[in-house]
């Protein structure tokens, strides 16, 4: 299946989907692509609501640009690779069966799959404004990625068991 298909399939059913996703056998590399494209679409998505902040409080748009960009595709990936191996460690507590790479893959996918959410968020930054549309915006991208994630994180560490 293709990306655009699996996130999709995501909203119906992610612990399917990273099954699936596993099933395709590791590879570090479409993990890092699954990374890297969900931080450079976060990035993008931050674009309006910086443009909103640079014009209102007459800040240089550049310098909002590059610091975002150095965050989200140099730093973030970073911390996300932390997050993952402690993910494993609880899921390792836990006694669960899985491994590094499908903690890994679990957390970017989710990441990924909740991509077009984080774009509306950004939509809604910067043409509306803070207000309760971009809390709630904020809101359902959240959840949407705990439970990505969370069920992502269960179907990887039950994969050896069934």
């Amino acid at each position: 299946m293709g990306v655009s298909t699996n996130i999709v399939a995501t909203y119906k059913g992610p612990a399917r989907v990273v099954r699936g996703l596993l099933a395709m056998g590791p590879r570090e590399d479409r993990a890092l692509a699954y990374l890297m494209a969900a931080c450079v679409i976060t990035f993008i998505a931050q674009l309006p609501r910086l443009a909103r902040q640079a014009h209102i409080e007459g800040l240089e748009l550049n310098m909002l640009l590059g610091a975002s960009l150095m965050a989200w595709v140099f730093i973030a990936p970073l911390m996300l690779y932390i997050l993952a191996g402690l993910a494993r460690g609880v899921g390792m507590v836990l006694r669960g069966n899985g491994t590094g790479y499908g903690a890994r893959l679990a957390l970017f996918w989710a990441m990924l799959a909740t991509s077009p959410l984080l774009l509306l968020h950004g939509l809604v930054a910067g043409f509306i404004g803070p207000g309760l549309e971009l809390q709630i915006i904020g809101l359902i991208w959240f959840l949407c990625f705990v439970w990505f994630w969370i069920a992502g994180s269960i179907a990887q560490e039950r994969r050896n068991v069934e």
